[in-house]
């Protein structure tokens, strides 16, 4: 690289930040008919997390806070998915299973008052942040109201889709034909569906000691199962210009999935059976799965460690974006310069412009050369990142450190 390159300071655009308002906040934004029953539901509400309890949960909402911390760390500017409880919400918003038809209106009510808050949170820094608002799909035509707002309202991030528990048999699979209509509209509008990873696809695990931990280790299964829906339901055969990120959830697990999936297909294709089970004509997508992902889905890969950095190699280049997941104890934060160093370690300029800044810019919109003058002044350089690290910063409890 020639000393110039050297010298070049990278735009990083995390694709994994999380922010949400307090509760005074929220209340701001709630309608009027819900404030008695929202400051009753407050009144008992007990925040069982310690990220959102301890001295460092301004980071969610204090603008000057996290604008401070975020450029000392290079980063400037992110896609921001939720993060605190929003109102009738029974625990975090990411990992909060869908309302039953008991709470559903009280919990839209809360993603309401939500996205109205994030829309005004990142207009303050509209060039900086792309806000992705909630949705439910209990009720379509709610779903796509919200879809409309979320769009007229800056919200250039898109929606965030959660996966459906199998055990809440008052939702619709996701691989079901009924949300076409809601896949139109994101299509017609150009905005973006997100699948975050979290609990909120699980089952409900009961009151067992087991719970815990099943919960642990099955996370990645049941997040992973919105994109295997999405193709295998038709989705994006249907939608063919649908934008799908799958965030958080690394990247080396993809091909693998892939290649079974495909196989599948052939097998449908050639012989019209796998195993002991018969498939017809019209039950073969006329592509592989793989083709449908290359075309129609990107992947926010959330402090890499050099496996899932590598993974970037079995996708298109412009299909894999770098996040820190700040404000989150795992995130790479306050040291993502050495996690970048220890992951993207050899990696050439042009890939590096890609994946730390460039591929999330293209899909959510940020305008690079707007936030050029910021790199310039607190980014990474090139000939930074091109040293190697090896270790765990001393306090920091980010896998991108501890994963092989």
């Amino acid at each position: 690289m020639s000393d110039d390159t050297n010298d070049e300071h990278l735009v990083l655009i995390s694709a994994d930040g999380h922010a949400g308002g307090n509760h005074d906040q929220y209340r701001s934004y709630l309608e009027a008919k819900y404030l008695d029953e929202f400051d009753a539901w407050r009144a008992k509400y007990s925040n069982p997390f310690k990220d959102l309890t301890s001295t460092t949960k301004d980071r969610n909402w204090n603008q000057e806070r996290r604008i401070s911390e975020l450029e000392d760390d290079g980063v400037v500017a992110e896609v921001i998915f939720p993060n605190t409880i929003p109102p009738f919400f029974p625990t975090g918003a990411v990992i909060a299973r869908p309302p039953t038809p008991d709470d559903y209106d009280l919990r839209l009510a809360g993603i309401r008052a939500h996205n109205r808050w994030l829309a005004d949170w990142c207009g303050e820094y509209a060039d900086r942040r792309a806000g992705i608002g909630q949705i439910f799909l209990n009720n379509l035509d709610d779903a796509i109201e919200d879809v409309r707002w979320c769009h007229d309202h800056g919200l250039r991030g898109g929606i965030l889709v959660h996966p459906v528990p199998d055990d809440m048999k008052h939702l619709k699979p996701l691989y079901a034909p009924d949300y076409d209509p809601l896949w139109g509209v994101c299509q017609e509008l150009g905005v973006v569906v997100n699948s975050h990873s979290g609990g909120g696809g699980m089952p409900d695990y009961g009151p067992y000691s087991a719970s815990g931990l099943l919960w642990i280790a099955e996370n990645q299964f049941f997040s992973r199962r919105p994109v295997m829906q999405m193709i295998v339901g038709g989705a994006f055969e249907r939608f063919p210009e649908l934008r799908f990120v799958l965030t958080e959830q690394g990247a080396s697990w993809i091909t693998p999935m892939l290649a079974n999936l495909d196989s599948y297909h052939r097998q449908m294709a050639r012989i019209g059976r796998i195993g002991e089970l018969k498939y017809d004509s019209d039950d073969v997508l006329p592509l592989s799965p793989s083709e449908y992902f290359r075309r129609n889905c990107w992947v926010g890969v959330s402090f890499p460690s050099p496996v899932e950095a590598a993974a970037r190699f079995d996708m298109p280049p412009d299909r894999f974006m770098w996040g820190s997941d700040y404000p989150h104890d795992e995130s790479t934060y306050p040291e993502t310069r050495e996690g970048l160093r220890r992951a993207f370690v050899g990696a050439p300029a042009d890939d590096l412009r890609r994946v730390l800044g460039g591929n999330a810019a293209a899909l959510y919109g940020f305008d690079i050369e707007r936030l050029r003058p910021i790199a310039d002044r607190v980014g990474p350089t090139i000939g930074e990142l091109a040293v190697p690290y090896e270790g765990v910063p001393k306090g920091n409890r980010s896998p991108a450190f501890s994963r092989a």
